[in-house]
């Protein structure tokens, strides 16, 4: 079961493993639900539901301070190949850990990746992308100019 593609540490799973984390549930299980010939697997790691500490820096290179707790559930799968996935999701939606592990291990097998990669995980980042740039501009509408009159004497 230990079997595990080069690309295991790889930019590349760092990037889908993000937007997996990042994806809302309704969007990644309507997207799951489409996706054709699901594997099956086996579950190494139930989803489990506990705490992290989040930290800062303040101006982002400051000193690092703690920020707060922040839960997380996580859950880790094995497909019948051996690949095994991980599913680190913010919240504590089980399901959506377990999915975002199922979809990890896909990721990692090249006969299956460019498919997952098309009809999941591109249209995933293209809706965080949205997301963001909604609330971009959202908050560059409120945005104030202060400018200050200097009076002579």
């Amino acid at each position: 079961m230990g079997t595990q593609s080069p690309q295991h540490q790889s930019p590349a799973r760092k990037r889908w493993m993000s937007i997996l984390a990042k994806a809302s549930f309704e969007d990644l299980r309507s997207l799951w639900q489409n996706l054709p010939d699901k594997p099956s697997w086996t579950r190494i790691r139930p989803a489990e539901i506990g705490m992290v500490m989040v930290r800062g820096r303040m101006g982002g290179t400051g000193n690092r301070f703690n920020l707060g707790e922040m839960t997380v559930t996580r859950c880790s799968v094995g497909l019948e190949s051996g690949v095994l996935g991980h599913g680190y999701v913010s919240g504590r939606n089980k399901e959506h850990a377990e999915i975002a592990a199922v979809i990890d291990a896909l990721m990692q097998r090249e006969e299956r990746a460019e498919t997952v990669e098309h009809s999941i995980i591109k249209p995933l980042e293209l809706r965080h992308q949205q997301s963001r740039d909604t609330a971009s501009r959202k908050a560059a509408a409120t945005k104030v100019e202060f400018f200050t009159v200097a009076r002579e004497n």
